[in-house]
C-alpha cells in the first residue's frame, strides 16, 4: 500500500512503515554483497530494535517473502513488454535476449541470496519455482512458431534447451565464472538461442 494511502491510525502507520525499512534494509545489504545478513544486521540497518523487528516478522523466512515479493514488484516492469512471436525471428531473439540481459543483471545480487536460502526456506523455494515457471511460459509464448514446429519429445527437448540457454544459471555463469562484460555474455547468449532455433528449422 502507497504510504500516501495508508490509514490515519498512527501506529498502523510507524507499523507500516517499520516492516518496509526492515525489507529496504535487508535488500540494501544483500545488494551490497551481503547476501547471508543476520537478523542483527537488518535491524541495525533498519534503524530498529532487534525486537522490534521480530515483533513485525515471525522469522527470518517471513522477512525474505516479504523481500521476494518486493522483488517481484520491481522486476515486473523490466519484463515488459512481452516479445511478440509475430516479429521475425533474428530480431525475435535480440529483444528477447537484451529483455533478459536487463531482468538478470538487476536481479543477481538477491537471486544469489535467494539461492543460499532456498533449500531451508519453503515460501521462498516456492516464489523461485514460480519464477522459473514464468521464466519458461515466457519463452514458450516468444518462440511458439518455432516450438510448433516439432511435436512431443523433440518439442520438449528444444523447449528445455532454451529454458537452460536463456536461464539466470546461464547468464551467471558467463557474468562470473566465465568473467564476460554484460555485452559479451549478451552475444553469447543470442549466437547458442539463434544454434538451437535457427538451426534445427
Amino acid at each position: 500500500m502507497p504510504a500516501a494511502n495508508l490509514p490515519l491510525d498512527g501506529r498502523v502507520a510507524r507499523s507500516y512503515r517499520t516492516r518496509e525499512a526492515v525489507v529496504d534494509a535487508l535488500l540494501d545489504l544483500i545488494n551490497e554483497g551481503d547476501l547471508q545478513p543476520t537478523a542483527a544486521r537488518i535491524a541495525e540497518r533498519a534503524g530498529v530494535s532487534l525486537r522490534l523487528v521480530f515483533h513485525h516478522f515471525n522469522d527470518l523466512e517471513t522477512i525474505y517473502a516479504a523481500l521476494a515479493k518486493r522483488q517481484l514488484e520491481r522486476v515486473a516492469p523490466l519484463m515488459k513488454p512481452a516479445i511478440s512471436p509475430s516479429i521475425p525471428l533474428a530480431s525475435r531473439i535480440g529483444e528477447f535476449v537484451a529483455q533478459r540481459a536487463r531482468m538478470f543483471e538487476f536481479i543477481s545480487p538477491v537471486r544469489r541470496s535467494a539461492l543460499l536460502r532456498e533449500p531451508f526456506t519453503p515460501s521462498l523455494a516456492k516464489q523461485l519455482s514460480g519464477a522459473r515457471g514464468l521464466a519458461r511460459r515466457q519463452i514458450q509464448t516468444a518462440f511458439d512458431p518455432e516450438l510448433a514446429a516439432h511435436e512431443g519429445a523433440e518439442r520438449r527437448e528444444l523447449l528445455n534447451a532454451l529454458d537452460v540457454a536463456l536461464s539466470w544459471d546461464a547468464w551467471d555463469m558467463m557474468r562470473r565464472q566465465q568473467g564476460l562484460s554484460e555485452s559479451e555474455a549478451r552475444r553469447v547468449m543470442e549466437r547458442v538461442t539463434r544454434a538451437l532455433l535457427i538451426n534445427r528449422n
